[in-house]
Order: C-alpha cells, then structure tokens, then sequence
C-alpha cells in the first residue's frame, strides 16, 4: 500500500463523520413541511359571550393566500374534535388559516343567554369573525352549528368565500326564496347512511344557487367522522375551486 494512503484513507473517515454529525442538525432546521408539524394553539375571542377557539399556524414557507376557514362543531362535539381529527393541522399545511370556536356552552367557552333569536346568532357569528380578523372565510357547519351558520349565511353571505353545511339542523326555518338569494358558494356534505337530517337538510339546500353535493359512502351523521379521509379530500377539493 503506497504510504500517503492510510493518511488519505482518515482524512475521508473524518469527512464522512463530520457529514453524519451535521445531518441532524440539517433536518431541525429543515421547514416543516406535513400535517403533523403544525401548531395549534388556544385563545379566546373576548366579548359577551366570551368564546374559546383553537388556531392552527400556517407553516412560514407557505404564503398564506388562500382562503381562512372557520369550523363551528356538532351538538356532541367542540373545537377539539378537528384537533383530534387532523383537520386543523392538515388546513393549515395546504396553507389556510383554520379556527375552530366552541360554541357557547360547549368545550371552553361559557353559556350564553343573549343568543335567542337568529339576529343575535347572526351578529354573534359577525363578531367572532371580525375579531378574529378572518377574511371572507369558508365557514364548516355540522348538525347543531346550523343554529348559528345558517342566520349568518343568510344575512350576511357576502362575507363568506364558501359554505359547507354538514346535515345541519335549522334548514325548515327559511324558505326556498332566502336560499335563492345567497350568492356564496356551497358544498352541501353528508354521509349516505344518515336517512334524516342529512336528507332533511338537502332539500331545502339545494335552493341555494351556486351549490354541490356530495354524499359520503358508508358513513353517518357525523360523516367526517366515520369517514376522515374521504370528508378532507372533498373538503380539500371545494377550497381549490374558490382559489
């Protein structure tokens, strides 16, 4: 073996161990770049009634240029069930601000006894936006949430970039002439095994103008629940047709 090459030999030895040293440190300040990276984080929208919501941070190489969205949640549920479920976290790596609020009375935020009627639901969905400085939101709406989306959609559906009602409760209480004068953009979601509400909601939806349906297979009332993947991709899809 010539002499200089046990010499040549630990120089490449050191190289390499320095490179396997340096690759850790690489991968921590590599830009995060998948669902499981996002942060949520909690607060609370000051005012009477007081509301708690959970945030999911878009992540700083994606520019945050595509529409806000903001998720209200089902009688059995809060904001933390789209922790929980990975929709806020996947929303935000496509690059959206998501908020989810609890409802009052339900998850972190205390009971309201001003909310009687659907003006104040309205003006109380009108304020939560506002204050959370949302612009033009899409605006998720499953069963319960109805109660407060649908006087919102209804009086003020030129704030909103999109609507998606889950089966929401509340459809029978406006006619098919208020349905017809909403220009937002709707994606009308429900499972194929909730006979009820989910058809119920339907018909008196389907009045609105500028709508879709989609009907998730072999899943219930709370469709994205049973069904998570198939509910986030058509999700995903009707948030890339408003971009």
């Amino acid at each position: 073996m010539p002499r200089g090459r046990p010499a040549l030999l630990a120089v490449v030895a050191l190289l390499i161990c320095g490179l396997l040293l340096l690759l850790p440190a690489a991968r921590r300040h590599a830009p995060a770049r998948g669902p499981a990276n996002a942060t949520v984080r909690a607060g609370v929208v000051l005012g009477d009634p007081a509301v708690a919501y959970r945030e999911a941070a878009v992540p700083r190489f994606l520019a945050p240029s595509r529409p806000d969205v903001l998720l209200l949640h089902g009688q059995a549920f809060t904001s933390g069930t789209w922790q929980a479920l990975g929709t806020l976290a996947l929303l935000a790596a496509e690059g959206h601000r998501a908020v989810a609020v609890d409802l009052p009375g339900y998850g972190d935020s205390p009971p309201a006894g001003m909310l009687a009627t659907q003006r104040d639901r309205a003006a109380f969905m009108q304020r939560v936006v506002q204050q959370l400085g949302l612009r033009r939101p899409v605006l998720v709406s499953p069963s319960m949430s109805g109660r407060f989306s649908l006087p919102f959609l209804l009086a003020h559906g030129e704030q909103l970039a999109g609507f998606v009602p889950i089966a929401p409760v509340g459809t029978r209480e406006y006619t098919a002439v208020q349905y017809q004068q909403v220009q937002t953009p709707a994606l009308i979601l429900y499972g194929d095994r909730d006979a009820g509400l989910g058809k119920q909601a339907l018909q008196s939806l389907q009045h609105l103008p500028r709508h879709r349906v989609v009907v998730l297979p072999d899943a219930g009332h709370a469709c994205y629940m049973d069904k998570p993947e198939d509910f986030h991709r058509a999700l995903l899809g009707f948030l890339g047709q408003l971009q």
